[in-house]
C-alpha cells in the first residue's frame, strides 16, 4: 500500500505571504502524512499546518532560521515511510556549499541510503549530492525571492518514490 507525502517549505506567514494559497492547502489536506521544512515564520502558520495535517502527528516539521526560537522543532527530523528513510532538515548559509552541507546532514542522520528533504533556497531541487538524492520543494507561498509557489507530493510504494513537483 502506498503512502502520499505533501512536502512544502518556506511558507514566510505573516512577513512574506498572506496565507497558505488555496491549491496549496487542499493538497497538504488531501496527503497521508506532512512534511514541512521550515520557515513556517509565526505560531500562527505552524498551527495552521498542523490543523491542514489533521494533528501534529501527520506531520514532520524542522525548525528555520527565520522561525520563532520558541519553537519546540528539531532542527533535523527522520522519518520512514515504507521503505524509504528521509531526513528533513531547513539548511542554512550561503548557497555556497548549500547542497553539500545538506548532504552530509543527510549521510550523518539517515546513512548512506536516506534522502534529503531541505527548504531555505525557496527554489525547488530533485537532485543527487555525493550521492544522497535531494529534495527542496521550494516555498509554499511563493515568498520571496521565489518566482513562484511551489512544493511537492511523494507517493512511497515501498522503496519507490514517484516525486511530482506542483507549481503555480
Amino acid at each position: 500500500m502506498s503512502v502520499e507525502l505533501a512536502v512544502v517549505s518556506d511558507t514566510h506567514v505573516p512577513s512574506r505571504a498572506a496565507e497558505i494559497p488555496e491549491w496549496v492547502e487542499t493538497r497538504i489536506r488531501a496527503a497521508d502524512h506532512v512534511v514541512h521544512a521550515g520557515d513556517f515564520d509565526s505560531a500562527a502558520a505552524y498551527d495552521r499546518v498542523v490543523e491542514l495535517a489533521g494533528g501534529a502527528d501527520n506531520l514532520t516539521a524542522v525548525v528555520g532560521n527565520i522561525d520563532p526560537r520558541t519553537f519546540d522543532l528539531p532542527v533535523t527530523a527522520t522519518l520512514s515511510v515504507e521503505d524509504v528513510q528521509f531526513v528533513v532538515t531547513h539548511g542554512s548559509g550561503s548557497r555556497e556549499g548549500y547542497h553539500e552541507r545538506v548532504a552530509a546532514t543527510v549521510q550523518e542522520e539517515g546513512g548512506e541510503n536516506a534522502v534529503g528533504i531541505s527548504g531555505h533556497t525557496h527554489e525547488p531541487a530533485d537532485e543527487y549530492v555525493a550521492g544522497v538524492r535531494l529534495l527542496n520543494p521550494g516555498s509554499a507561498t511563493g515568498a520571496d525571492p521565489a518566482s513562484e509557489t511551489t512544493m511537492y507530493t511523494i507517493v512511497v510504494d515501498g522503496a519507490d518514490l514517484t516525486v511530482t513537483l506542483h507549481r503555480e
